[in-house]
């Protein structure tokens, strides 16, 4: 299962989806799209305004600067994650 830790100044998503085989699983890939292309996002408008730790099966989001253009990225990517969590409780859980 995917874990998504949201809190004001931190993201953290863990884990592994385990919806179908590595390479074929939609829920990972999902999950990744949506928090590489935010954080590509971010990193566009204000490249000092967050700070990215990445292993595998681990990625965790700090929040170093709140401008306008990072808040709605990141209230966008938490409800695309909502959104997923939705269609697929078994594989991805918010708390």
């Amino acid at each position: 299962m995917v874990k998504i830790s949201i809190k004001d100044d931190e993201i953290i998503i863990s884990g592994h989806a385990n919806y179908d085989d590595y390479g074929k699983d939609i829920v990972c890939a999902s999950v990744s799209t949506i928090a590489i292309t935010t954080i590509n996002a971010i990193i566009e408008f204000d490249k000092d305004s967050i700070n990215v730790e990445e292993s595998v099966g681990y990625l965790k989001i700090n929040i170093l600067k709140h401008t306008k253009e990072t808040d709605t990225l990141i209230s966008n990517m938490n409800k695309l994650f909502e959104e997923l969590e939705l269609k697929y409780p078994k594989n991805i859980k918010i708390n």
